[in-house]
């Protein structure tokens, strides 16, 4: 078999990978207030979340343009499939560490720092879109903000339209409304989330001459949009319960904000077609949710951690991505 179209063939199955394990790492993203309310029962939760991720998954592909471009242009890369392998297996063990750990990292942070630093290993800095590039970054480090002043903000509303209604029953009603919430968190997940796996497949296909724009191919969308799905099918329940209850107590009232804000930010990001990470954006609205209705109730013990893991996510995946890029240049 011809060494590029080898290289293809492994890159598609890693990025289906690389899907697969993204649906079941950041399952929680979408469901983890719901279930830790009792909205949802975890297993139907779960399997909400697989049918509407791949629905979102395949209604967008502005992201996974981005993607394919915007970190490093393909036709510059002379062993652009090996790059691209390399940063996939960077990712994906990434991924898999925290996950086993039940730490929230960002699946997005892992795969854009593996790209960088795999393509970096092979051509040198200059080989980065920095126009591109910057405005990934950008849109990675201000949404958590932006997602922390939303939970706030939509918390101090959800606060102001039940003042004068007995909270133990508006929390009975509101747990209806998480379904919804929910549904729609997961959605956006799929709308931005599955695109990332898109948009590497696109990629490799330009790197191997397969294809010569970056229109997004059906075959490639159907494909990232089912593992994604089968993926979030098996759920990350370490995950869920870090995010659904370790950072605050969460009830109903709690729950719907944090999911309609997040899921706001998310879809809004995705129109524009910047990828942003779900795992940041529902944890930080989670926070500024906390903080509307009681700083000291934030266990910013654990905060801590969550952001720490997103500060060191990047530079080790790309360091990771490097080194297996020099791994595999011995052998191909």
């Amino acid at each position: 078999m011809d060494m590029i179209l080898f290289l293809t063939i492994a890159i598609v199955v890693f990025a289906l990978a690389f899907d697969f394990i993204n649906g079941f790492h950041d399952t929680a993203n979408a469901i983890a207030t719901s279930v830790s309310t009792r909205a949802l029962k975890p297993r139907t939760a779960i399997y909400m979340a697989a049918v509407m991720n791949f629905i979102g998954a395949l209604t967008f592909t502005g992201v996974a343009k981005t993607i394919s471009k915007d970190i490093v242009d393909p036709f510059l890369l002379e062993k652009g499939s090996i790059v691209i392998l390399a940063a996939l297996i960077s990712a994906i063990a990434w991924n898999l560490i925290t996950w086993y750990f039940g730490i929230p990292s960002s699946s997005s942070h892992a795969l854009i720092g593996s790209i960088a630093g795999a393509a970096i290993s092979a051509a040198g800095f200059g080989v980065l879109n920095y126009t591109g590039f910057i405005k990934i970054m950008q849109a990675l480090l201000i949404s958590p903000f932006i997602a922390i002043a939303g939970g706030f903000l939509m918390m101090t509303l959800f606060k102001v339209l039940l003042k004068n209604r007995n909270l133990f029953k508006a929390n009975k009603r509101i747990r209806y409304l998480q379904i919804g919430t929910a549904a729609l968190q997961s959605f956006t997940h799929g709308t931005n989330d599955a695109q990332k796996a898109m948009g590497i497949i696109t990629m490799a296909l330009i790197a191997a001459q397969l294809q010569t724009g970056d229109d997004i191919q059906l075959w490639v969308r159907i494909a990232a949009a089912t593992a994604m799905g089968l993926g979030t099918s098996i759920g990350g329940y370490k995950i869920i319960k870090t995010v659904g209850g370790k950072i605050m107590k969460i009830r109903p009232v709690n729950g719907a904000a944090a999911d309609l804000s997040s899921a706001m930010i998310i879809f809004g990001a995705t129109l524009i077609h910047l990828p942003v990470s779900t795992t940041h954006v529902i944890s930080s609205a989670i926070m500024g949710v906390g903080s509307a209705q009681r700083v000291k109730g934030v266990k910013w013990g654990v905060a801590k951690k969550i952001v720490l893991t997103w500060i060191i996510t990047m530079p080790i995946s790309a360091a990771l991505a490097a080194i297996i890029y020099q791994l595999l240049n011995l052998f191909f």
